[in-house]
C-alpha cells in the first residue's frame, strides 16, 4: 500500500468526520417514506361505510407465502357487512409468514386490502403476529405492540412515520 493511497484513505474518511450524519433519529423524528413503501395490510372500506371484502379468496390465492386465510359467510340483506352477496366472516394475515410483495392488493378485485405505511410489527408473543380482521380494518391506528404499549402508558399511538403523500387507495386511512 503507498502513502498516496493511505493519504486518500484518511483524507476520506475526515471529510465524512467532520460532515452532517445522516442518520435520522428514530423515534424521535419521524421517518419520511417513499411512494411505493409496503407496510402493514390495510381492509378499506366504501364512503358509505361498507367493508370492500366481498370474501372471494383471490389475496390468499395469490399470496406465495400462504399469509392469508379468508372465510366467507353470506351477507345478511337486513343488516349488509358488504355490497357484495357474501363478505369475510374471518380475515387473517400471519404476519411472520407475510414477505410484503404486494400480490394480494394486485389480486383483490374490489381494492379491498391494501399495503399501507406501517412498519413498526416487532412483538415478543407469537399469537400477536397474526391480524385478524379487527387489526386490518382501516379505522384502526397502530399495530397490536403499539396500540398495546398506548394502553398501558395511557397515551395515544404515537407512529414513527410521515406520509408526504397519500395514495388514492389509502384516502380514508388516518395517519396522526
Amino acid at each position: 500500500m503507498s502513502v498516496m493511497a493511505l493519504a486518500k484513505a484518511l483524507g476520506i474518511t475526515l471529510r465524512h468526520f467532520f460532515s452532517k450524519p445522516v442518520t435520522i433519529p428514530y423515534p424521535d423524528a419521524p421517518v419520511p417514506l417513499k411512494p411505493r413503501f409496503h407496510g402493514r395490510h390495510v381492509l378499506t372500506r366504501h364512503p358509505d361505510g361498507l367493508e370492500k371484502c366481498i370474501g372471494c379468496s383471490l389475496c390468499a390465492a395469490a399470496c406465495p407465502a400462504y399469509a392469508i386465510y379468508v372465510e366467507p359467510a353470506e351477507n345478511d340483506p337486513e343488516n349488509p357487512v358488504s355490497p357484495g352477496e357474501r363478505y369475510a366472516k374471518v380475515y387473517e394475515i400471519n404476519m411472520l409468514r407475510c414477505i410484503f410483495c404486494g400480490n394480494c392488493e394486485e389480486a383483490c378485485p374490489t381494492g379491498a386490502i391494501v399495503l399501507g405505511y406501517e412498519f413498526e410489527l416487532a412483538d415478543y408473543r407469537y399469537a400477536d403476529f397474526v391480524y385478524t380482521k379487527a387489526d386490518l380494518l382501516v379505522d384502526t391506528v397502530g399495530s397490536k405492540p403499539q396500540r398495546r404499549e398506548a394502553e398501558r402508558l395511557g397515551k395515544p399511538v404515537k407512529l414513527g412515520f410521515q406520509v408526504p403523500y397519500v395514495r388514492e387507495a389509502l384516502e380514508g386511512v388516518k395517519y396522526e
